[in-house]
């Protein structure tokens, strides 16, 4: 066996020792603990809200990016109102004649024009008080009706389609109502915010009245948080709805990972700087034995922690150490090979010639 052949299989037993090494180092250490060395019971904190004792949360206070239901109820605008186009008039005329008749809604179209058939026409009302478009409904209908009798009402308005549904709480924590403006709900319950709007509203409107909902609750969250055993961790973020468990986080990502250990716990915000909450989770007690002891209840920005598996943990910091050496052996290797198989011919070659001659 030349010295390239014995350099390249010494180059080989050492990887492979490297290699087998993280592996070979779990398969030893992973052996089930003993009833002494088992982890202590953990502990149950009293008074906190948990599965078939849950709590209702505090009144729900608004906030960015919420998303509201903005209905209006009762739009009448204040007076003196000027119409507009897309406004619906209501006109009346006793004295039409039979067979065109004029009694329903009439749209005000495109130029302020309200058409009021075959063989009136159409009439200009855009920018008119409803008694100022009567007027000029009944002068126009004296060309073809000797006494028309003309009595006219609003209807409708453009106005109220423009604060009628979903409607997004800004970064300033007012929402937009059309050509109306802006208003402040930040920091209000549902019904200071129906109060606050329609006080707004009253600048514009006679006695306005709207409904407001919560289409979308955006800004109460909780997350969980997976460690990823040195590959990087996972983080999820879900909305609240006062009613999740810690068995209902977990499963909103389908349960442990691969790289995740069983050790659980909630690290729930405090006001107090420097001071955190810290309840811990046994997984096996509310999975297996269906203990509510400490499945509790998540509330508005906890955390649900989930730990890493500390020996996948160990074998993936092995093979970060490992690799450069791996790649550099490799190269050596690779190169060691190229060239016996380079060298062999040669020197084959050149004892057939020394032979000859």
């Amino acid at each position: 066996m030349s010295c390239n052949s014995r350099s390249a299989t010494c180059i080989l037993s050492v990887l492979a020792l490297v290699a087998l090494f993280p592996s070979a180092g779990c398969r030893m250490v992973g052996h089930a603990p003993s009833p002494e060395s088992a982890p202590p019971p953990v502990p149950v904190y009293e008074g906190m809200p948990r599965e078939l004792s849950k709590v209702v949360l505090p009144t729900y206070t608004i906030e960015p990016p919420d998303i509201l239901m903005i209905d209006a109820v009762h739009v009448v605008p204040r007076p003196p109102y000027h119409l507009r186009t897309l406004d619906v008039l209501g006109i009346r005329v006793p004295g039409a004649l039979s067979d065109a008749p004029i009694d329903g809604g009439y749209p005000i179209g495109l130029g302020g024009m309200v058409n009021l058939g075959v063989p009136y026409g159409s009439v200009r009302v855009a920018g008119l008080t409803v008694e100022q478009a009567e007027q000029a409904v009944e002068t126009h209908l004296r060309s073809y009706l000797k006494e028309p009798g003309v009595s006219a009402s609003l209807l409708d308005i453009a106005t109220k389609q423009q604060i009628a549904g979903e409607h997004l709480v800004g970064p300033d924590g007012t929402v937009t109502l059309g050509s109306y403006g802006s208003v402040p709900v930040v920091g209000l319950t549902i019904a200071q915010a129906k109060q606050v709007i329609e006080d707004y509203l009253s600048r514009f409107l006679e006695d306005p009245e709207v409904s407001v909902d919560v289409f979308a609750y955006n800004s109460k969250v909780y997350y969980v948080v997976t460690q990823g055993a040195g590959l990087g961790d996972g983080l999820y973020r879900f909305p609240i709805t006062g009613n999740e468990t810690v068995l209902d986080a977990v499963s909103q990502i389908n349960g442990l990972e691969q790289v995740s250990s069983k050790r659980i716990w909630i690290a729930r915000p405090t006001r107090e700087p420097g001071t955190m909450q810290v309840l811990p989770i046994s997984w096996e007690a509310i999975t297996a034995q269906a203990s509510t002891g400490t499945n509790y209840q998540i509330l508005p920005g906890d955390r649900i922690f989930i730990a890493e598996d500390k020996l996948i943990a160990l074998d993936t910091n092995l093979a970060k150490l490992t690799a450069p050496l791996e790649r550099i052996m490799g190269f050596t290797l690779l190169g060691t090979g190229t060239a016996t198989r380079l060298s062999g011919p040669v020197l084959r070659g050149g004892g057939n010639r020394q032979a000859n001659f």
